[in-house]
């Protein structure tokens, strides 16, 4: 009769290079452990079901000690000797457990990064940062369908009570698209967000500024220089977002030809976007150093990242421009965003029509959404360069009586005679 398996002799264990050895348990028949000739070792037990010969593989070692090894050989042959296959009932569990492990919240909410929020959003990382992180990050190992709707509201709540409305209001948007399409994907027959509403009312921002406080900006942008400057005035001058003109890379610009060409995975309604630059702004475009040896980004310290520390960089701009308003007058607060507004809203000042204004901006909403939006093709290349170069003009006149402007005053402007209701 084969000796007990005790802990020094399995980690002394030696293989055989020819053949697999299995050592049996002298103090529980039908319990091994399997030694490759590799020299890795795991434990199994041998039984029999319905008469036939069965090996049914408890896990390797060390990672399964010996004691527990034992433990859960004379379980599995116990349900052999009730007529139980411990193999088939572990194959089940595993697959109950792989379903479950695919219904995890977590796990549905990559999927859906990948599969959804990745291809059509450009904006994916922050929908991925309130499904995965802070007030949902307790909901990660959970089961998806578990998740209720009184939960979500009560979680709402509490986001409201400390203090964090719009961003409750965020989760709601993020929440309402994820669990729709988890019902597409099979994983939910219904959706817990169905008719939930946001916690809190918005006040759509309408802030256009002055032109006093458009030359204080841009006066301040001068006094900063390059990069944040520099890039502020860029949004004056072409009205684009943000995000697209700090993360701009030299490659997109065509300088020669005048454009600049936004790529879809950039733009923020998914759409690439071609912007006509006039003479005034590739010459402010050439002025701007190249950082690098191989200059990548238009807005850098270090040539291979954007700018970073806005919040920052805007406080010092938003101090600036007050000084440069003067000591008895206040700008009312602002943000990057209302340097678009302004370009819209100056535009159609000028007699630009609306269609263009929207077209420079890259919307494709008021007069460009639904049949219209698929059917009208036409770009108004020429309407919206005239628009550019109309506002740059416009731009410099305002700040040139203070200080020498970057963006040369065209000498021969079309403009345009059709009055626009002002955005």
């Amino acid at each position: 009769m084969p000796a007990s398996l005790t802990a020094r002799f399995v980690e002394n264990a030696k293989p055989d290079a020819s053949r697999r050895l299995e050592l049996p348990d002298g103090a529980l028949p039908g319990f091994y452990l399997v030694v490759q000739p590799s020299g890795a070792k795991s434990w199994a037990v041998r039984y029999r079901v319905d008469g036939k010969p069965k090996k049914f593989t408890l896990g390797p070692y060390p990672r399964l000690s010996l004691g527990d090894a034992r433990e859960q050989a004379r379980a599995a042959l116990r349900l052999a000797s009730e007529g139980r296959d411990p193999a088939a009932l572990r194959t089940a569990a595993e697959r109950e457990a792989d379903a479950i492990t695919r219904l995890r919240f977590g796990a549905v909410v990559a999927e859906f990064i990948e599969r959804y929020a990745k291809p059509r959003n450009r904006t994916w990382p922050e929908t991925e940062r309130l499904l995965t992180k802070a007030d949902l990050a307790s909901w990660q190992d959970r089961d998806l369908r578990s998740i209720s709707r009184q939960e979500i509201l009560f979680l709402l709540d509490r986001m409201v009570e400390r203090g964090a409305p719009i961003q409750a209001n965020r989760l709601v948007a993020a929440l309402r698209r994820f669990f729709a399409w988890a019902v597409e994907r099979g994983f939910l027959d219904v959706t817990p967000m169905d008719s939930l509403k946001p916690p809190s009312a918005e006040v759509h921002r309408d802030r256009v500024l002055s032109d006093d406080e458009l030359r204080a900006i841009w006066l301040a942008g001068d006094e900063i220089g390059y990069p944040f400057g520099r890039a502020a005035q860029l949004m004056i001058l072409t009205g684009q977002r943000r995000s697209e003109v700090l993360e701009a890379r030299w490659r997109e610009f065509d300088l020669d030809s005048g454009f600049w060409n936004i790529p879809r995975e950039r733009a923020k309604n998914g759409t690439g976007h071609v912007i006509p630059l006039p003479s005034n702004i590739v010459a402010f475009m050439k002025r701007l150093p190249m950082i690098g040896a191989s200059p990548e980004f238009v807005f850098t310290t270090d040539g291979t990242t954007p700018f970073s520390g806005v919040s920052k960089a805007v406080e010092r701009l938003r101090l600036l421009a007050e000084k440069q308003i003067g000591t008895h007058r206040v700008i009312q607060p602002w943000r990057l965003h209302d340097l678009r507004r302004t370009f819209a809203t100056g535009c159609a000042r000028l007699g630009v029509p609306l269609h263009v204004v929207e077209k420079c901006l890259n919307h494709t909403s008021g007069t460009f959404h639904g049949v219209v939006a698929v059917y009208q093709r036409h770009e108004f290349m020429t309407e919206r360069r005239s628009a550019v170069e109309v506002w740059g003009a416009f731009v410099s006149e305002l700040v040139s009586s203070q200080a020498q402007s970057l963006v040369p005053i065209p000498t021969a402007i079309e403009t345009t005679s059709t009055s626009v209701e002002v955005l």
